[in-house]
């Protein structure tokens, strides 16, 4: 198989969850970016935009791995209902909060009341991180290994979509409204988004065909925070690969914190919400393009070779104060980010087996952002105070290259993102001429499908099957698999599944501690359960 069938069976599951995780991503990237956009015009306070992504940034390195945990543990369609619905109550919270407070009460960037306010909302935001983890576990459960980088192109697309969305409303709501009607949009959106997903049942995991590699208690449930540093130790490079995302995140902060005064400086809150809706459109491009012709063979070069491109373009941008080389710049960003996103979880869900994925994906997602909260907290009030003065009519830097680079405070956060673009360079070119990179390109290589098996391909990890979490009962389907989802298709067959191998043992080391041996038996039919609520008790 080499193209994507969203129309029947398990991938038919996989496109009603990518549509509804889309939805509520849409939801919490408004309200994320509405409020920073909220935030800049009513406190004028660059420093402030700083703080609200750094406080973004510290909530989900801190929540990454127990939310894994989480996800490792308990049904995946409860996971995402709990997670929409914390959302709701919070967003009503706050919008209870700004109906009530007086008049002019958050224009001061010190006030506990701004702040109170502000760590609620990304709160709500976060608590969508859930499903954030949760959805590329679902592409190993739900789509054939063949096809899997062009389904995470699809969450690449998803996500230019929700981009889109939000950058477009998040301007104009907040130009309009302030914040009153984004809440108001946002519990509109999740109540239908928690009734569509009431009607969608997800497929788990079926039973083993023979007996598998025992599991320790640590195993079967919970965070499991060593087992996963083992695990993730265990295959070769993959350690290097956390390593440079956290500090690629590292970087990649300067911009998060410092792309909105920047962009403002030069244009209107609508119409940078407004172009910002437009480029999103390059991640839509890009992640068809992934679902269109895939990442290759070798998804660990792609990754690295997108990188030095994307730092290269983040570099060039900001060399001249112009709307155009802003707008060039960062639709290349948009157009190559979706490959270097897939890129990371097609080796994520080869080489992690599937019962650990969502604790490796939460234990990666911690890593990764550990950097980004530095640059956020420190690089937004550093700039202010020292890289602007340096920028400005007096400052040694405007002396030096003021007259061509210019001066103000615009400048100094372009001066920012060039030096943060130069050091992704190097980083990257470094990355690929390292041992760690070809060690982990051959794990990837010699890492057989068969080790992390989706429900499509009619086994189970060892993990799911000692915790019982995914072996629930469910409809004997004689020689098929069968989605089950909503609309007259639900429940149509895909093609009988290839009866397992004799002794399959994984090549890497990591793959062999979780293996299952499977034995085949004379009897066709593969059980595929409707996933629980909520999981069984251990």
């Amino acid at each position: 198989m080499t193209q994507l069938d969203l129309r029947h069976g398990t991938q038919r599951v996989f496109a009603h969850l990518l549509v509804s995780t889309l939805v509520v991503s849409v939801v919490n990237f408004t309200v994320w970016f509405a409020v920073t956009f909220w935030v800049f015009l009513e406190t004028g306070s660059v420093a402030a935009t700083g703080i609200i992504a750094g406080i973004f940034l510290v909530a989900t390195a801190l929540t990454g791995i127990p939310f894994g945990g989480v996800v490792d543990r308990f049904g995946k369609r409860a996971v995402m209902q709990v997670s929409a619905a914390v959302s709701a109550v919070v967003y009503a919270l706050c919008l209870v909060l700004l109906l009530l407070a007086p008049e002019g009460a958050f224009r001061d960037p010190t006030d506990p009341l701004l702040w109170t306010l502000v760590v609620a909302l990304m709160l709500g935001v976060i608590a969508g991180n859930l499903r954030t983890i949760a959805l590329p576990t679902l592409v190993t459960l739900l789509v054939p290994a063949a096809v899997r980088d062009r389904a995470n192109g699809l969450v690449g697309t998803a996500t230019g979509v929700s981009f889109l969305v939000t950058s477009v409303a998040s301007g104009l709501l907040v130009a309009v409204d302030g914040m009153r009607s984004v809440l108001v949009a946002a519990l509109v959106v999740l109540v239908v988004s928690l009734v569509h997903l009431s009607r969608v049942r997800i497929p788990v995991v079926p039973a083993p065909a023979g007996p598998a590699v025992p599991v320790t208690v640590e195993e079967r449930g919970g965070l499991d925070l060593r087992g996963t540093v083992r695990l993730v130790a265990g295959v070769p490079g993959l350690p290097a690969l956390i390593v440079f995302s956290c500090v690629n995140n590292l970087l990649g902060g300067a911009f998060m914190a410092l792309m909105d005064p920047y962009g403002l400086s030069m244009m209107s809150v609508a119409a940078w919400g407004l172009l910002w809706g437009v480029l999103s459109a390059g991640v839509i491009v890009g992640g068809l393009l992934v679902a269109r012709i895939g990442l290759g063979s070798r998804p660990v070069r792609t990754l690295l070779l997108v990188n030095a491109v994307l730092w290269a373009s983040t570099m060039l941008f900001p060399l001249q104060a112009s709307i155009l080389m802003l707008t060039l710049g960062m639709a290349v960003f948009m157009l190559l980010m979706p490959f270097a996103e897939a890129a990371e979880q097609t080796v994520l869900q080869r080489v992690v087996p599937y019962g650990r994925q969502g604790r490796v994906f939460g234990f990666a997602q911690s890593v990764e952002q550990a950097a980004s909260p530095l640059t956020a907290f420190l690089l937004a009030p550093f700039t202010e105070l020292v890289v602007v003065p340096y920028m400005s009519d007096g400052g040694a830097g405007a002396a030096a290259i003021g007259s061509w680079f210019g001066t103000g405070t615009a400048r100094a956060i372009a001066l920012v993102f060039v030096v943060c673009g130069a050091l992704g360079v190097v980083l990257t070119l470094a990355a690929l001429a390292s041992r760690p990179y070809r060690r982990l390109s051959a794990a990837y290589a010699t890492t057989p499908t068969g080790s992390v098996t989706p429900a499509a391909e009619g086994a189970a990890t060892a993990p799911d099957a000692a915790a019982g979490s995914d072996t629930a009962g469910g409809t004997d389907v004689p020689g098929a698999v069968t989605g089950t989802g909503t609309g007259p298709d639900a429940g149509r067959a895909t093609p009988p599944a290839a009866p397992p191998s004799p002794a399959a043992v994984p090549a890497t080391p990591v793959a062999v501690a979780v293996a299952t041996t499977a034995v085949p038996g004379p009897a066709t039919t593969v059980r595929l359960p409707a996933e629980p609520d909520t999981a069984p008790r251990r």
